[in-house]
């Protein structure tokens, strides 16, 4: 449902876009907004409005944006969690992967890509770029048009066309995966010009390139200035690699050094990122507290218990839950299986739960499923 009121708190949403990066939004100015898009959410976005009034949540009731529940990723697959129709939506999300016995891969809603591009360049622009340099952007990703319900792809796509210097491109196509000869003359003639160059891909990504330059014989000295920005982990498979260990072969074979490679920490579910703050850190010339992804003004991470969802102390391994004013078109809070624990002022990611999803989520997913007239594997 889009209408003036619509247009009045996305306004305000991307006004908080503008917020310094390292200029915490105070909790009142965060609780008041927040509240505020729960409570359209709850208005015209049902599947969401009746799980939280099964739990006792409502407007009248959530004092503060700690009460509002949060969904479970795994919802996203069997509801349409959108505010309105999802035929309003100007981009369609949808989890990588294949599905199993007919179920479909985890759906989002994105209603107007001002507020995922809002809050994606500053963000992108602060982590990857904090000195603020224009690099050549050299994607390993496919391009959105092979690849349209991808956000990844899309992310991609809008820091080359917005932030990338004139000759950022792609070296990857879906039939024949990273194009080895495009990429490797790409990072000679930037490396003969001097010109900076900014790598981006999955992290797996990196691991098959990276394997066949090793193959290969082939290495790289890039300009100073140069970095990369990997997302996600590097388990295939039949394959496991340490981040330590990928850190090392950027730099023996591109000439990266670690405080210059910056890893991605995204989900289809939500419209914000987070990045690793070591680059940011380095530039800045501030202490560093290792690698963690610092959450945007507009985005609060919470370690939560995998059995209660009750938020734990810092230094307590749980489940990462996240608040995220970006997503107004969909739901704000969003509880996913990733591990971490908060550290220095964010938190460091320590993977994914494996096998059944923690009792917590579980709980979640069969209470929204029933809340929408639903049962768990059904279709939405």
């Amino acid at each position: 449902m889009r209408d003036q009121a619509w247009a009045a708190l996305r306004d305000r949403v991307l006004a908080v876009f503008r917020q310094p990066l390292d200029t915490p939004l105070p909790d009142p100015v965060f609780d008041e907004l927040a509240r505020a898009v729960f409570a359209w959410q709850c208005r015209y976005n049902e599947p969401f409005a009746a799980f939280c009034r099964n739990r006792g949540r409502t407007p009248a009731t959530v004092a503060h944006w700690t009460d509002i529940p949060a969904v479970p990723t795994e919802a996203f697959k069997h509801v349409d969690l959108v505010v309105g129709r999802p035929a309003d939506a100007a981009a369609v999300f949808r989890t990588s992967g294949t599905t199993l016995g007919g179920e479909r891969r985890g759906t989002h809603y994105v209603l107007d890509l001002s507020l995922y591009e809002g809050a994606l360049l500053p963000v992108f622009a602060g982590y990857v770029l904090p000195d603020g340099a224009r690099p050549l952007l050299l994607s390993l990703m496919p391009r959105p048009a092979e690849l349209p319900d991808s956000s990844l792809a899309h992310m991609i796509s809008t820091v080359i066309d917005r932030l990338g210097a004139p000759g950022s491109g792609w070296h990857a196509t879906v039939a024949g995966g990273i194009d080895h000869h495009s990429l490797a003359a790409a990072l000679r003639a930037a490396t003969e010009r001097g010109q900076p160059v900014c790598l981006l891909g999955t992290s797996l990504a990196f691991v098959h390139w990276l394997d066949g330059l090793e193959a290969r014989g082939e290495k790289f000295a890039l300009p100073s200035g140069s970095r990369l920005m990997d997302t996600g982990g590097y388990k295939g498979r039949n394959r496991t690699i340490e981040s330590t260990e990928m850190l090392a072969r950027y730099r023996a074979l591109l000439g990266i050094g670690p405080e210059w490679c910056v890893n991605e920490y995204g989900m289809t579910e939500l419209c914000s990122q987070l990045y690793d703050a070591q680059l940011r850190d380095t530039v800045l010339g501030r202490a560093s507290a290792g690698r963690r992804k610092l959450p945007a003004p507009w985005l609060r991470t919470r370690v939560v218990d995998p059995e209660t969802l009750a938020p734990l102390p810092p230094g307590r391994e749980g489940l990462l839950q996240h608040f995220d004013l970006a997503n107004l078109g969909s739901v704000v809070a969003v509880q996913t299986e990733d591990v971490g624990v908060q550290i220095g002022g964010g938190f460091r990611l320590l993977g994914r739960v494996l096998g059944a999803a923690p009792r917590g989520c579980s709980i979640a997913v069969d209470d929204l499923l029933r809340a929408a007239g639903r049962t768990p594997g059904g279709h939405a």
